[in-house]
C-alpha cells in the first residue's frame, strides 16, 4: 500500500493511498483513470486535465497523488516514459501492453459486477 500527504484544493492535509487489488485485480479509480488517461502520451498536467474532464470534476486529483501513482506505475511496467525529452522536465508517459491488459482485465471485471447488480436488482 502506498500513502501520500498532499495539500487539497479543499485547503485541507488530506491522507491518500493508491493500493490495488492484487488478489482479486481490482484497480483502484485512480490507477484506472491514469491508465485510460495516457492512451495518448500526455505529461503530468494533461493527466490531471484529462482526469478532471473525463469525470465532470468528480476526481481532482493532487499533484502528490498523481506523481506517486505515476512512479508506481512506471516501476510495475504499466506505462513508461515517452519520447525523445523523457528525462526533461515535461515528462510525457503512455501505456504499456502489460498495461494495456491491465485495463482490459478490469474492464472485464466491472462488466461482471455490473452484470451481478443487475441480475440481483431485477430479482430484488
Amino acid at each position: 500500500m502506498i500513502y501520500f500527504f498532499y495539500y487539497s484544493k479543499r485547503n485541507t492535509w488530506e491522507l491518500v493511498f493508491i493500493r490495488d487489488n492484487i488478489k482479486g485485480g481490482a484497480l483502484t479509480e485512480t490507477t484506472f483513470l491514469v491508465l485510460l488517461a495516457v492512451y495518448k502520451p500526455k505529461h503530468g498536467y494533461g493527466i490531471m486535465q484529462f482526469i478532471e474532464e473525463a469525470t465532470k470534476g468528480r476526481v481532482i486529483l493532487g499533484a502528490g497523488t498523481l506523481y506517486g501513482a505515476l512512479n508506481t506505475l512506471v516501476k510495475k511496467a504499466w506505462i513508461a516514459p515517452f519520447g525523445h525529452d523523457a528525462d526533461g522536465k515535461k515528462k510525457e508517459y503512455l501505456i504499456t501492453e502489460l498495461g494495456k491488459q491491465k485495463v482490459e482485465k478490469e474492464l472485464q471485471r466491472l462488466r461482471e459486477v455490473m452484470q451481478l447488480a443487475s441480475t440481483v436488482m431485477k430479482e430484488g
